[in-house]
């Protein structure tokens, strides 16, 4: 498609050599002044920001070594980023205890949770718990992720970049596997304005 649109500028003339353009300087980079703060109360954003229904999510890995336990927590900012290569972001806390050892393994496993499984969201959302407690799972293909038990769907991925924003890390997962099931299991578990529901038909 390229040779056939640089033919097609040749026959009406057109020229097809790149142009000098002067190249603007590298911003500096810095951090964000107080005074360039937006003035925004934090309680306003979350009710604001709460209007965006999102899925919800499981996000675990296995112990970096043999002695660790496995880590998981409950994660709503989970999106799709690219199909080709296929690569999958979440964001995390900076204060979370559980990213240090999700980062240590260099893998993790995205769960998709279903409509009824609420429950299961919140015991992966208290913090210093032992959340596997009674929790089945066995481990995703490539990276021996936690993958948990009657989810409708499962991203299995390694880290491959990690990046600041604010008060959180984006961290961008590229897929080594995945699965889903299909029909009614797999309706999923909705998060909006603090509370779970599900689709009505």
């Amino acid at each position: 498609m390229a040779a056939t649109a640089v033919r097609y500028l040749r026959s009406v003339g057109a020229s097809t050599a790149a142009e000098n353009v002067e190249t603007l300087p590298r911003p500096h980079l810095r951090a964000v002044g107080d005074d360039e703060r937006l003035p925004v109360d934090p309680g306003e954003f979350r009710a604001v920001l709460g209007h965006f229904a999102s899925g919800v999510t499981v996000v675990t890995a296995p112990g970096a070594d043999d002695r660790d336990a496995p880590v998981g927590f409950a994660c709503q900012s989970f999106a799709s980023l690219s199909l080709d290569p296929p690569l999958v972001t979440f964001m995390v806390a900076r204060t979370s205890t559980t990213w240090p050892r999700i980062a240590r393994a260099g893998v993790f496993c995205v769960n998709i949770l279903g409509a009824e499984q609420g429950p299961l969201c919140l015991g992966f959302a208290v913090s210093g718990a032992d959340k596997f407690t009674g929790v089945s799972y066995d481990a995703a293909p490539v990276t021996g992720s936690p993958r948990l038990a009657s989810v409708p769907a499962w991203i299995d991925c390694r880290i491959q970049a990690v990046h600041t924003g604010g008060d959180h890390l984006i961290v961008v997962g590229k897929v080594e596997a995945l699965g889903g099931v299909e029909g009614e299991d797999a309706a999923p578990l909705l998060f909006h304005r603090g509370k779970f529901g599900r689709f009505t038909h």
